[in-house]
């Protein structure tokens, strides 16, 4: 019977000796997923003073985790029309087009080497060149002649004669130059709604969407 009862000491002590020796996970987290957020952005015109806002998002296991690596993820775009700084993008204009967005994180386990990569894109488009994405956009030009019947005006593309033709469109960014002309025993008096104007003559950049010019008379 004493044999028996160190045969089970003896397991026991072999048993606890073996324990720290079983797999183990490790101490480190690993880093098995990054996804941007959003994963497209898009800029309507290349002013540098757009921006907008990409998220990094690092899944994790050992222990499992989800977090916002934004801050901590190394940011990089391959083409010039846009800069890209801790997730804030803008354009650099430089002009227009379309680059990839990249974030990086290290994998957590076996070096700097193991880099999980994540990517978006971002387009800079520019109306006003027809050779850009969304490019070649055209906007309305609306002319009004007050009181009606006391003069016309006439723009100097064609596209705008009223009272006849009142509304045209134009390329967007265009430079559309109008001139008033009083009808008999009337005399032109002033523009509201133009860029720029000069005596009886109005300039108009057109916007994205519609713009509207009138033509005062007396």
């Amino acid at each position: 019977m004493k044999r028996r009862y160190v045969g089970l000491a003896l397991g026991a002590v072999i048993a606890v000796g073996a324990a720290p020796s079983l797999p183990s996970c490790g101490h480190d987290q690993k880093l098995v997923q990054l996804q941007i957020q959003p994963s497209g952005f898009t800029f309507l015109t290349p002013d540098p003073a757009a921006t907008g806002q990409f998220s990094a998002i690092a899944t994790y296991i050992h222990p499992p985790a989800t977090k916002d690596v934004t801050a901590q993820a190394t940011w990089k775009v391959d083409d010039n029309v846009v800069t890209i700084n801790a997730g804030t993008v803008s354009p650099t204009g430089a002009g227009c087009g379309a680059a990839n967005v990249s974030a990086s994180m290290p994998e957590g386990t076996g070096g700097a080497d193991n880099i999980v990569l994540a990517y978006a894109t971002v387009t800079v488009n520019n109306p006003t060149d027809p050779t850009c994405p969304g490019g070649g956009t055209e906007g309305e030009l609306g002319v009004a002649v007050n009181p009606a019947g006391d003069g016309t005006v006439t723009s100097l593309v064609g596209g705008i004669s009223c009272p006849t033709k009142c509304i045209a469109e134009f390329p967007v960014g265009t430079q559309v130059g109008l001139t008033a002309t009083p009808a008999p025993n009337h005399s032109f008096v002033s523009w509201t709604g133009c860029t720029s104007s000069s005596g009886n003559t109005c300039s108009v950049t057109i916007p994205i969407g519609a713009a509207s010019v009138a033509a005062t008379f007396q």
